[in-house]
């Protein structure tokens, strides 16, 4: 039986050099651990400032974990993960369109109000961008993999009859979501869950 899950299938489709170094070497997670309490604290991540709270020299966190934002797209896929985990759970007493809608919905407030997560948006536009919605960043490959499994969960293998694909559909639902995430950094309008909400009915025909 397929262990796959919502927190496991993201990582599955789209691992990286870090993401396989955690399961085997502990200093690695330790940075990782540090840098996600960091993070979440409302403060910029820096390689030289975890070094010393390590006790180590800079040269070692690099050799761990690599390069800036290669830590810092493992600390994001960390809190997306139990961010989905929680969605899932708000939403399983739906079935179907209608949860796959409010799934959605429910991420992207829960990413919208979280102050530590706006905090970074604020301090870092250029590369939370680049890191978050670029077809090469290995957290929207998890993202559409993630949303790819759950469109074929609730909607099955030919959602709308087959007018379109799992995958694609998938795609146009993480766009969707990052544009209206993050629309203060795309076109300067203010977040809303609400806007979220309306538009994943309306792509996912909920009345």
């Amino acid at each position: 039986m397929s262990t796959t899950s919502i927190a496991t299938v993201g990582l599955e489709a789209a691992p990286s050099r870090l993401s396989a170094r955690l399961a085997t070497r502990p200093e690695a997670q330790r940075v990782l651990d540090l840098a996600r309490d960091t993070f979440i604290e409302g403060y910029r991540i820096d390689m030289g400032p975890l070094a010393g709270q390590l006790g180590v020299d800079r040269t070692s966190v690099f050799r761990w974990v690599g390069n800036r934002d290669a830590l810092l797209s493992e600390v994001l896929w960390s809190l997306a993960v139990p961010t989905l985990v929680q969605a899932e759970r708000a939403t399983e007493h739906l079935t179907g369109a209608e949860r796959l809608a409010d799934l959605l919905t429910t991420f992207a407030h829960d990413l919208i109000v979280a102050d530590y997560f706006r905090a970074f948006l604020r301090r870092e536009p250029a590369r939370s961008l680049r890191l978050l919605t670029t077809a090469d960043s290995p957290i929207q490959q998890r993202f559409v993999a993630t949303v790819e499994w759950l469109v074929l969960r609730d909607l099955g293998e030919q959602p709308f009859g087959g007018t379109i694909t799992p995958e694609e559909l998938a795609y146009l639902l993480v766009r969707v979501s990052e544009s209206l995430t993050y629309a203060d950094l795309i076109t300067g309008d203010e977040p809303s869950p609400e806007r979220a909400r309306t538009a994943f009915r309306h792509l996912l025909r909920v009345g």
